[in-house]
């Protein structure tokens, strides 16, 4: 074991840790960035006295390149995604957009993924073409890897054309492709579609699936198929979603945010919003965003507290009664420290020596207006300027960084 290596060893004691069973309050063993089986010779102690360590989560549905495009405002509801499409072409057009769309794809995709771990998700499922920025070390988030996917069956000009993906895609490996995402007989009749061109397996990953119908429901069961459920987005641009209980009870369901452009701000926005609107429970919500999503997305080492896990972590104060709810329903800025891979990456500043034990250079930050450390490693001014509510604590902390944008692959 190297210097490194040794740096991600750590004891998380006194806390209680959430998993599906229910709650442990067992240390948590880090050793090399995995959760381990047993404590390491050399480990730095971590007092976490009254709080919570759930797994990191992850985001079964994304769009990391467009989460700081303008969404489209539509008054009414459309029939289905197709339509929206449409409509957005015109809104390409407009100023904003362009400005936004300027900005290096590179750049782009890192906002995302920042997007996406301040809030305390550590792992992605990016529904579009792979991009070389995401195979460099200090991306900020893991990703869904080694998929099949394509666009949607009413859209073929873009992505991977549906049965060749699908064929070329392992069995054990999942495929995405987004389905049924309406209200009308055009999204009603996506399913069988799908079904009669031979796709439809229990590696099949729908999203969305607004337009399934019970009986739809019923053959997706029966094939060992999946939904990924987006709740903002389908109400934004459909008006309605799914009623996800009976997915959910057949362990074929997770949850993800799609980008800003339709959908939640993040992914804990979503698990509160639909928290207070759906009949699942809290636990039952944190499933979709770690062990459940885990399983569909075929992620074995993920989503997971368990020795040999990505030691991915969200910690949060302990509010008392039902552990799940110290989660779901608080604000980004209410999460204690967000880990991935054993190392701390956005904590309040009360960790700052777990940062120096590991070797990590920080930031001072301001989230949504409450003190921040953030590594170094994600907080380059031009990333930062990307997102709404994170700022540099001072003026000219953004001054330490070479403002020269490194040249990467767009």
């Amino acid at each position: 074991m190297n210097a490194l290596q040794a740096k991600t060893n750590a004891s998380l004691c006194h806390a209680a840790s959430v998993t599906p069973e229910g709650v442990s309050h067992a240390p948590v063993s880090i050793r090399t960035g995995r959760i381990g089986a047993s404590f390491a010779l050399w480990a730095y102690q971590v007092d976490l006295r009254d709080h919570l360590i759930f797994p990191g989560l992850i985001n079964a549905h994304d769009h990391l390149h467009v989460n700081a495009v303008p969404p489209l405002r539509a008054h009414t509801p459309f029939p289905n995604s197709y339509a929206w499409i449409d409509a957005f072409q015109e809104h390409f057009e407009q100023p904003a957009v362009i400005d936004a769309l300027k900005v290096p794809k590179t750049l782009r995709m890192r906002h995302g993924a920042l997007k996406n771990l301040i809030a305390g998700t550590t792992c992605v499922a990016h529904h579009d073409p792979w991009h070389p920025v995401f195979d460099t070390p200090e991306f900020p988030v893991a990703l869904l890897r080694d998929y099949g996917w394509s666009y949607a069956l009413g859209w073929p000009g873009y992505g991977p054309p549906v049965q060749q993906s699908f064929t070329a895609t392992a069995p054990d490996r999942p495929w995405l492709i987004h389905l049924a995402e309406g209200t009308d007989a055009t999204a009603q009749n996506e399913l069988s579609q799908l079904d009669q061109l031979g796709c439809l397996a229990p590696n099949s990953v729908l999203i969305h699936g607004v337009g399934l119908r019970e009986q739809d429901i019923d053959r997706v069961i029966d094939s060992g198929a999946s939904v990924v459920w987006c709740p903002a987005s389908n109400h934004a641009l459909l008006g309605r979603s799914i009623d996800p209980r009976r997915l959910n009870a057949a362990g074929r369901l997770a949850l993800g945010s799609d980008s800003r452009l339709s959908g939640a701000r993040d992914l804990l926005a979503e698990l509160s919003e639909v928290a207070n609107q759906c009949e699942l429970s809290a636990q039952e919500l944190i499933g979709l965003v770690t062990d459940q999503a885990a399983r569909i997305l075929r992620m074995p080492s993920r989503g997971s507290l368990g020795p040999g896990a990505h030691a991915d972590l969200v910690i949060v104060e302990d509010l008392g009664g039902d552990a799940a709810r110290s989660l779901v329903g608080i604000e980004r800025s209410q999460i204690r420290a967000v880990v991935r891979d054993g190392v701390p990456q956005i904590a309040d500043p009360d960790f700052a020596e777990w940062f120096a034990a590991t070797g990590v250079e920080t930031v001072r930050m301001t989230l949504d207006g409450k003190p921040k450390l953030l590594a170094k490693s994600v907080a380059e001014p031009a990333l930062i300027a990307l997102e709404p509510g994170l700022e540099f604590a001072d003026g000219g902390m953004e001054q330490e960084f070479d403002l020269t944008i490194e040249a990467r692959c767009d």
